[in-house]
């Protein structure tokens, strides 16, 4: 069907920034800004360029967002080479190297730099299809060192009732097995001492000689 197929030409083109969409990075340090591409049925004359700050692509005559890096990539055999870009952004990814990257570094970061950055590329080979996607930068003054002082508490804590638990099963073993002893012993002390006594006492079924009747 023909609304299918369009469908999956829209589709075709993906973009993405990795598992997480959130960057923190120190002030005045270099920072990766990641983006890598697939397609399904190729590229040729892909376009791609990074947003700083955009709530949407908007097409003219509306402001367009700040572009910070421009590139164009003839076709898979060939490296992605630069149309324009901000002077502190440096081109790290590659496309015959690593697959389909076109990510970026940004150099000596700012707190003014913190906010929405958008990997956007288009694909004439798939009539001009387009995606992106949003990394959130963050520049902090220092980096927050993550404090392990409650979890070391609670794993500490956890595995205290662990330890007294299984030596509350032991101790409990321990006393089950002398109370049987125990119990045992007195049960052999008892039948010993009935035997006594009927020995004693010349009881039927004891050690005792029986008497011969007297003869008339």
């Amino acid at each position: 069907l023909p609304g299918l197929h369009v469908f999956a030409i829209a589709f075709a083109l993906e973009v993405s920034v990795g598992k997480t969409n959130t960057v923190t990075a120190l002030n005045n340090s270099n920072v990766l800004l990641p983006c890598v591409f697939t397609t399904c049925i190729g590229f040729q004359d892909l376009v791609f360029t990074w947003y700083f700050n955009s709530t949407e692509l908007v097409a003219a005559p509306a402001p367009l967002p700040l572009q910070i890096y421009h590139g164009k990539i003839k076709n898979k055999a060939t490296e992605p080479f630069r149309i324009s870009s901000n002077p502190r952004v440096e081109f790290v990814g590659s496309t015959t190297r690593k697959e389909n990257n076109i990510s970026i570094v940004l150099n000596s970061v700012e707190f003014s730099d913190a906010g929405k950055y958008t990997c956007h590329v288009k694909n004439p080979k798939e009539k001009n299809a387009q995606h992106n996607a949003t990394i959130f930068l963050t520049v902090v003054h220092k980096m927050v060192e993550t404090d392990n002082t409650v979890t070391l508490i609670i794993v500490g804590v956890v595995g205290g009732l662990i330890g007294l638990l299984i030596l509350f099963m032991l101790i409990k073993r321990v006393v089950l097995f002398i109370i049987k002893k125990t119990q045992d012993g007195k049960k052999e002390c008892l039948v010993s001492s009935s035997g006594n006594d009927n020995t004693e006492n010349g009881l039927a079924g004891s050690k005792a000689e029986q008497k011969a009747p007297p003869k008339a």
